[in-house]
C-alpha cells in the first residue's frame, strides 16, 4: 500500500467536471470536500485557495492543475480529483488547459507523517504512466484506488495500459559533458512558498530528468514534509548543484565552490532536462568538484534574466531585509512620541537614569531603542545586496561599506552604491586562480580584508561626498513639498503602486519611499514620513476597491473573481498590494486603469491631508501610529471608491456593447428593407 492511502475517497471523485471557469471547478470539488467532513467551512477553505492561487499559477503543464493550499477550515490531508473533457484555464506555462485537477487539502497544523503524503502525491504526478492511468480510468473507485496505492475494485473498469513517453531528448551540452567527466553527479535543493507541491513535483522532474541524461542526483527537498538534509560527502562529491527555489535556500554555504544553476522552482518542473543540460556546461566550463568546500560561491549562471531584472532583484533583497528595522524602529519612536511627546527626543539616555515608575523614563528608553534600530538601516540594505550578489562572501564588505554611508552622511542612497560596490567585486574576486595553499584563507582572510578596504577607500574619498551631497538635497526637497507639488508626487508615485501591483514600478516607489525613512530622523513631520504614508494609501487601495466591487456590483465578476473579492478585502486592509493581482490578469484593460486612478486620488489626498507615517507596512493594523489617522483613513476609502466606480464604469460599458452586438445584423436588415 502507498504512503497516500486514505488521501481520497470515490466521492470526492469527479469524472465528468464541466465547469465554466476554474472558479467553478474549484467551488464544485471543494464541496465535495465539504460533504464529506474534510472541510468544515467553505467559503474560508475557498478564500485560502484563492490567496494561494494570487500568488503563482498552479497550472503544471500537461494537462495538470493543482490548486492546493494550507487552511485551519481542513480537518485532514485530503485530494479531490476531477477530470473534465474541455479542460480547466490553470495558466500553466504551455497554454494548455488542464484536463486533471487534483485539489490538495493541507490543514494548517498538518504534522509530518501527515504532510508526507502530500509530498508522495506531488511526486507522482510526474509520472507520465500515472497520470496516464488516470486519464483512462472508467470510474471514481479506480481513480481513488490508483491514488491511494490500492488495488483497483473489482468490476471496475480497469485503465488501459499506458506507454511511457519517449525520453525527452538531452541537449548536446549536456550528453559531452557528462561523457567527457564520466557520470555527471549533481546535488539539488527545491523549495516552494507553501512547501506542499511545486517543492516536491520540482524533485521528481530533476530526478527524471537526470536518469535521462545519465547523470545521478540527489535531491534535497525543503518543504513542509521535513527535510532530509545532504550528507555533507554527498555535496562534497557532486560535479554541480541546481538549487530551484522561490525561498531562500536554507543552509547555502554548503554548496560554496560548486558550479551552481539558480532557478525558481516551477523552472525544474517545467524545464529539468534544460537545467541539468546547464549543469553539465558549467562542468565542463568551471571542472566539477575542483574547489575546495571552503572556497566562496563561484558566479552564479545566467538564467535569462535582463540586467534590470537581476538589479531589481538584488536591490529588493536589501530592502526586505532592512525593512524589519525601519518597522521595529519606526514603530518604537512612534510609541515614544505617543507617551512622551516630542520632547522626547531631547531626553537623556536612559542607561543610568531609568526610573520604572515614569512614563517618561519609558518613552525615553523606546525612543532611544528605536533609534538605535534605525542605525542599522543602511548597513543591513546595503550589506544584503551585497549578499544578494555574490553570497555570504560579500556580507562583511557590504555591512561595513553602509556604515561608512552613514558616517559620510550619504544615507540609503550611499548604502546602494556601497552595496552594489561590494557584491560586484567580491564576485570578481572569487573568480581569481590562486594558488591551491590560498584558497582556504580566501574567504576568512583575503576577500573580507581587500573588499572591505577597497569598498571602504570608495565611500570615503570617491563617491561619499557627492552622494551625501545628494542626500541632503533629496532631504531638503522632501521637507520642504507643500502644496501642488507635494499633491503632484503623491499622485505620482499612487500610479507607480497600481500600475504593475508587485512589478518592478510598485517596487520602485516602495523602495523610494521605505529608502527615504532613514532620512526622517526624530522630526514628527518629515517629508518622508507623509511619502511613506502616501504610498501605502495606494498600496491599499486596488484590491479594496477590487473587493467592493464584487460586493455592489456580483453580476460584472466570475463565480471566481467574487471568491477572491472575499480575500481581497483582508489582503487590501494589509498592504498587500498583490490581492489585486486575479483581477488584474482577468481583465487588465479595465481593472488596472481604475486601480490606477484609485491609487492617484488616495496618494494625492494623503499628501494634502498631511498624514504621516514611521512603519514600512502594516495596512490598517498600524493606525493608531499613523499621524492624522481619521484623514488617512479617508484619502483610502476615497481611493478605494473611485477604483470602485472606475472599474463598475468600465465593465458595464462592456457589458452593454456585448448585449448590443448581437441586435446590430437586424438593425441593418430593416434598413435594407426600408
Amino acid at each position: 500500500m502507498s504512503d497516500t492511502s486514505g488521501l481520497i475517497t470515490p466521492a470526492l471523485v469527479d469524472l465528468h467536471l464541466a465547469p465554466a471557469d476554474k472558479g467553478e471547478a474549484l467551488r464544485s470539488l471543494a464541496q465535495r470536500l465539504v460533504a464529506e467532513g474534510r472541510v468544515t467551512d467553505l467559503d474560508g477553505f475557498l478564500a485560502d485557495v484563492a490567496a494561494r492561487e494570487a500568488q503563482a499559477p498552479t497550472g503544471m503543464g500537461d494537462g495538470i492543475g493543482i490548486p492546493h493550499c494550507r487552511s485551519a477550515h481542513v480537518t485532514r490531508p485530503s485530494l479531490a480529483f476531477g477530470r473534465s473533457t474541455r479542460g480547466v484555464d490553470f495558466d500553466a506555462p504551455d497554454g494548455q488547459p488542464a484536463d486533471l485537477v487534483f485539489m490538495i487539502a493541507a490543514p494548517a497544523g498538518a504534522d509530518d507523517s501527515h504532510l508526507q503524503i502530500l509530498a508522495a502525491l506531488a511526486r507522482r504526478l510526474m509520472d507520465p504512466a500515472f497520470t496516464g492511468a488516470l486519464r483512462e480510468a472508467g470510474s471514481p473507485g479506480a481513480v481513488a484506488a490508483l491514488i491511494n496505492g490500492e488495488e483497483v475494485p473489482a468490476g471496475a473498469p480497469e485503465a488501459a495500459p499506458v506507454s511511457a513517453p519517449a525520453p525527452a531528448p538531452v541537449s548536446a551540452p549536456a550528453s559531452q559533458a557528462a561523457a567527457s567527466h564520466g557520470e555527471l553527479r549533481l546535488v539539488a535543493v527545491t523549495s516552494c512558498p507553501t512547501g506542499i507541491a511545486h517543492t516536491y513535483m520540482a524533485a521528481k522532474a530533476l530526478e527524471l530528468a537526470a536518469a535521462r541524461a545519465g547523470a545521478r542526483i540527489e535531491v534535497e527537498t525543503q518543504g513542509s514534509a521535513g527535510t532530509t538534509v545532504l550528507a555533507p560527502e554527498v555535496i562534497a562529491a557532486a560535479d554541480a548543484v541546481i538549487l530551484a527555489h522561490d525561498v531562500e535556500v536554507r543552509d547555502r554555504a554548503r554548496f560554496a565552490g560548486k558550479p551552481t544553476v539558480d532557478v525558481g522552482v516551477k523552472a525544474a518542473v517545467n524545464r529539468a532536462d534544460d537545467l541539468i543540460a546547464q549543469a553539465a556546461g558549467l562542468v565542463a566550463e568551471y571542472g566539477g568538484g575542483t574547489r575546495p568546500a571552503a572556497a566562496p560561491v563561484p558566479p552564479r549562471t545566467a538564467t535569462g534574466e535582463h540586467w534590470a531584472q537581476r538589479l531589481r532583484k538584488y536591490l529588493m533583497t536589501g530592502v526586505s531585509y532592512m525593512i524589519p528595522f525601519v518597522a521595529a524602529g519606526g514603530l518604537l519612536i512612534a510609541l515614544a512620541f505617543a507617551v512622551g511627546g516630542y520632547q522626547i527626543a531631547s531626553a537623556p539616555s536612559v542607561l543610568g537614569h531609568f526610573d520604572w515608575t515614569s512614563s517618561h523614563s519609558w518613552a525615553a528608553m523606546l525612543f532611544q531603542t528605536g533609534k538605535a534600530s534605525f542605525g542599522f538601516l543602511v548597513p543591513i540594505l546595503s550589506g544584503y545586496i551585497a549578499w544578494a550578489i555574490a553570497d555570504r562572501a560579500a556580507l562583511a564588505a557590504g555591512i561595513a561599506g553602509g556604515a561608512v554611508s552613514v558616517a559620510v552622511g550619504a544615507g540609503f542612497l550611499g548604502g546602494i552604491v556601497s552595496g552594489l560596490a561590494a557584491g560586484f567585486l567580491v564576485l570578481w574576486m572569487i573568480r581569481w586562480n590562486v594558488p591551491r595553499a590560498v584558497k582556504g584563507i580566501m574567504p576568512v582572510v583575503v576577500i573580507p580584508l581587500v573588499s572591505v578596504a577597497v569598498v571602504g577607500f570608495l565611500m570615503f574619498v570617491v563617491v561619499g561626498s557627492p552622494i551625501a551631497s545628494a542626500m541632503n538635497g533629496l532631504t531638503d526637497w522632501l521637507n520642504g513639498l507643500s502644496g501642488s507639488n507635494a499633491i503632484l508626487l503623491g499622485v505620482l508615485l499612487g500610479a507607480m503602486m497600481a500600475f504593475d501591483m508587485g512589478g518592478p514600478l510598485n517596487k520602485v516607489a516602495y523602495t523610494f519611499a521605505a529608502g527615504a525613512l532613514t532620512t526622517a530622523g526624530t522630526t514628527p513631520d518629515a517629508g518622508s514620513l507623509k511619502v511613506m504614508a502616501a504610498v501605502m494609501a495606494a498600496g491599499m487601495t486596488p484590491p479594496l476597491g477590487m473587493a467592493l466591487a464584487t460586493a455592489v456590483r456580483r453580476g460584472l465578476f466570475t463565480a471566481e473573481e467574487r471568491e477572491n473579492g472575499k480575500a481581497a478585502w483582508v489582503l487590501g486592509a494589509s498592504f498587500i498590494t498583490e490581492g489585486a493581482i486575479p483581477f488584474a490578469a482577468a481583465d487588465p484593460l479595465r481593472v488596472i486603469p481604475a486601480s490606477i486612478v484609485g491609487s492617484m486620488t488616495a496618494g494625492g489626498l494623503v499628501m494634502a491631508f498631511g498624514s504621516t507615517l514611521r512603519a514600512p507596512h502594516g495596512g490598517i493594523w498600524v493606525l493608531p501610529l499613523i499621524g492624522s489617522p481619521f484623514l488617512y483613513l479617508l484619502a483610502v476609502v476615497a481611493g478605494t471608491v473611485v477604483t470602485t466606480a472606475v472599474v463598475v464604469l468600465l465593465k458595464g460599458m462592456r457589458k452593454s456593447a456585448a448585449a448590443e452586438a448581437p441586435e446590430t445584423p437586424a438593425a441593418e436588415k430593416g434598413l435594407a428593407a426600408v
